[in-house]
């Protein structure tokens, strides 16, 4: 059996630096919150597997947890093939451009026998829920839908004159199962905004309770969680079918991020 850890990888960090600088095994534990007995093991372990401050630059959590932990065979937890600095993933994931398949296709470029795109998909989203936990959203089904557009254009280019158009990506996504319909329209204005929601009611084959835009000004005129100023044709073509509207409330990527989850892939 693999031995059990008390401390995250940041804190094994820490603790090594602390160790390093002369700071006592007391000192470090208190500082980390965390007894000193198990500072103490802790630095046995790394002080056994040869590990001391500053570490490798390349040496990645899971190399250092598997040195540290591991027993005879594979550790509980630990993956037996190659994986990318996540830190760097996530950066690069905030330039204009870059997706997730992108990103996995460079991974594979240098590690070809590496995770498929589905693992690696799961892998980050694991990732980003270390780096900042919060509280799992459920839609129940037929509840809400999330719906934006892209940020990004494609080009079209009529084929009768070769003239070439930008149009813009609508993305609609259901809450509960992330079933997505997404279509291309000329701008993001009220008339193609609304006819995008028909063509998406009529491509779901019914309605949710809920419709909840990002607060675009074709549909949202004033944002607020208890008092949003709708657009007054937006707010007839929801009482036609029958659905409500609950903007995303600004500066709330939470509120809307089942569209956001599904725009990272376009």
């Amino acid at each position: 059996m693999p031995a059990k850890r008390e401390l995250t990888m940041r804190q094994i960090r820490q603790m090594l630096r602390l160790a390093r600088d002369g700071v006592s095994a007391r000192e470090i534990g208190r500082t980390l919150g965390v007894a000193r007995s198990t500072i103490q093991d802790n630095l046995k372990r790394a002080s056994a597997a040869g590990l001391a401050w500053p570490l490798a630059g390349d040496l990645t959590d899971a190399v250092l947890e598997q040195r540290l932990f591991a027993h005879a065979g594979v550790k509980r937890g630990f993956r037996r093939r190659a994986e990318p600095d996540w830190g760097s993933v996530a950066c690069e994931l905030k330039r204009p451009g870059v997706n997730l398949m992108v990103l996995w296709e460079e991974y594979r470029a240098v590690h070809p026998g590496g995770y498929g795109y589905s693992r690696f998909c799961d892998l980050f989203r694991e990732f980003e829920r270390r780096l900042s936990p919060t509280m799992r959203q459920d839609h129940p089904a037929g509840d809400k839908v999330f719906v934006d557009y892209s940020g990004k254009k494609i080009m079209i280019v009529d084929r009768a004159t070769g003239v070439v158009r930008e149009a813009e990506i609508f993305v609609a996504v259901l809450g509960a199962s992330n079933y997505t319909y997404a279509e291309a329209t000329w701008t993001q204005k009220l008339a193609d905004w609304i006819e995008a929601h028909v063509r998406m009611f009529r491509f779901f084959g019914g309605v949710p309770r809920l419709v909840v835009p990002d607060n675009l000004k074709s549909g949202v005129h004033r944002a607020s969680f208890y008092d949003p100023e709708i657009n007054r044709s937006y707010g007839m073509m929801a009482s036609h079918y029958g659905v409500g509207i609950l903007p995303a409330r600004p500066r709330k990527p939470r509120d809307k991020a089942s569209a956001s989850y599904c725009t990272s892939f376009l």
